[in-house]
């Protein structure tokens, strides 16, 4: 079952869906994208790892019942006498740190392997202000003065927007950055009831860009991920201004899903 919102699913922004859809994204856009690069590029997938530390009344110990353990008695004899304790022992580790992954595309050159093109998904911890945040701006901030192009896609209504001028007021945007155009760049604003956009993908030199159907992956990741199943039990988060609300209670109603 396709989603029935014509584009951005605002259901698949809540805590407990978002990093799935995130990560299931990424796969279906590298797969969408793979037919169009060949023969001279490649598209794989890499992680950005964010470690928190947490405060002390937020850590957790993981602990795990240890195998038996065996003593092995001997008597005066030759004969070893062999007893097993069958109570288990029961060790503490003590976990300080959170570790986060997020995937992100990049595009190389078939024959050199250079970095040619870089695709970022944007999700909650690239946009709250914090050091998750400035760890993304300083990558970003790398990527725009080098010769790899970049492509930024923000399909989150919430948290403050990545530094983008002339960005028209939006709910989400697809940003495009030729190497060779900056610092002009191409950009898509989205509003929540508009479908997503396809947005070209830039290559080398003369070869023409590649093109990504958003609508598409996000079809494809709501359809292989059975999102109808259970995210309709939350509600999106940041929650929807009163007349979006009810434009999406109104198109479940008629898609017959229960909320």
């Amino acid at each position: 079952m396709p989603s029935p919102f014509p584009g951005m699913n605002p259901y698949l922004e809540q805590p407990g869906t978002w990093h799935d859809f995130h990560e299931q994204f990424c796969v279906v856009c590298r797969t969408l994208l793979v037919p169009r690069l060949v023969p001279g590029y490649f598209a794989r997938l890499e992680e950005h790892l964010y470690i928190h530390e947490l405060p002390a009344e937020e850590r957790r110990f993981l602990g795990r019942a240890d195998v038996s353990i065996t003593q092995h008695h001997r008597s005066g004899s030759a004969d070893a006498i062999t007893s097993t304790i069958s109570a288990p022992v029961i060790g503490h580790i003590d976990i300080g740190v959170d570790v986060e992954s997020e995937s992100f595309i990049e595009i190389r050159d078939r024959d050199s392997r250079r970095l040619v093109t870089v695709i970022e998904f944007l999700s909650p911890s690239n946009k709250q202000p914090g050091a998750d945040r400035e760890q993304y701006l300083g990558k970003r901030r790398q990527l725009i003065k080098s010769h790899v192009h970049f492509v930024e896609v923000d399909l989150l209504r919430g948290g403050p927007r990545m530094p983008v001028r002339d960005l028209p007021p939006c709910d989400f945007y697809v940003m495009v950055s030729r190497y060779e155009n900056r610092p002009d760049v191409q950009l898509w604003p989205i509003q929540l009831r508009d479908p997503l956009p396809e947005i070209p993908v830039p290559l080398s030199g003369p070869d023409e860009a590649a093109t990504l159907d958003l609508q598409a992956a996000l079809q494809n990741s709501y359809d292989s991920a059975g999102y109808v199943d259970y995210i309709y039990e939350g509600t999106p988060d940041p929650p929807l201004a009163e007349a979006d609300a009810a434009w999406a209670s109104e198109i479940l109603n008629q898609a017959g899903i229960p909320t």
